[in-house]
């Protein structure tokens, strides 16, 4: 111990000691300039605004200031393409030189979607369905039926479209809705080889009535339409008409009216 002591007591040991304290001294500093030249301290710079600027601008800016950045891009309706709408940093950011700044722009390619299924929807719920998979109601077409604002069919391009077709969004749609006020016209029943029951039974199904009935007759439980008017070749007739209707059951000869 008493060695030790007289060690460092020695003009030696304060020659060491002043060698080491220089030592560390420098070690710290070199450590705190490599630091501030690594970091770059004191070279931090606001982030400009981007956001509503077109790329092109956004771009000058960025490489006049020695910013990087990156592009990612989204779709939306009705806005100009290329122009940006989000950033990351965001504005009035201190960031380094050479710092990446995260962009995101309106794509000018609308990807697709399936078309979802609206039918049997109402207006309001089909709209909702269409604005969720950005496709738009381009026209509504009101036709009789008796489901009011009930969508019957959905048309693209003037053809129906069927659920799980791929289509651009953004794409207009038009709608065929029910006007709430059912058919004016039906399809005229070809009514030939009925039975008068079965033929009044079928008639008062579409809405129509019974005119006047002729015929030869002998048994009018068992004889058979062998001619109506109007007949099936005129295709459509308004809901309540007559359909005058002939019997026979093939006996008679004459044309008897049947009361």
């Amino acid at each position: 111990m008493s060695k030790l002591l007289l060690y460092l007591k020695t003009q030696e040991f304060r020659k060491n000691l002043i060698y080491a304290l220089i030592t560390l001294a420098v070690f710290f500093l070199a450590v705190y300039i490599g630091l501030r030249i690594y970091t770059k301290h004191g070279d931090a710079q606001e982030v400009p605004l981007l956001k509503g600027l077109t790329i092109s601008e956004a771009k000058a800016i960025l490489d006049k200031a020695g910013l990087e950045y990156q592009i990612d891009s989204v779709y939306q309706m009705d806005a100009q393409p290329g122009l940006v709408i989000e950033q990351d940093p965001s504005p009035k950011a201190l960031v380094k030189s050479g710092r990446t700044i995260y962009l995101t722009i309106i794509t000018e390619v609308a990807p697709d979607v399936e078309f979802p299924n609206i039918i049997d929807k109402n207006l309001i719920e089909a709209s909702a369905i269409l604005n969720n998979y950005s496709l738009k109601i381009g026209d509504t077409v009101y036709v009789n039926d008796i489901a009011r604002d009930v969508v019957l069919d959905a048309k693209f391009a003037g053809q129906s479209i069927k659920p799980g077709r791929i289509i651009t969004k953004g794409s207009r749609i038009t709608l065929v809705l029910g006007n709430g006020q059912g058919a004016n016209e039906v399809e005229i029943p070809t009514l030939t080889n009925l039975t008068l029951a079965e033929a009044k039974f079928a008639l008062k199904g579409l809405g129509l009535t019974v005119g006047k009935i002729t015929g030869d007759i002998t048994d009018s439980a068992t004889a058979r339409v062998i001619k109506q008017y109007p007949d099936s070749t005129a295709r459509f007739i308004s809901i309540g008409s007559p359909i005058d209707l002939t019997l026979s059951n093939g006996t008679a000869e004459n044309n008897i009216p049947i009361q």
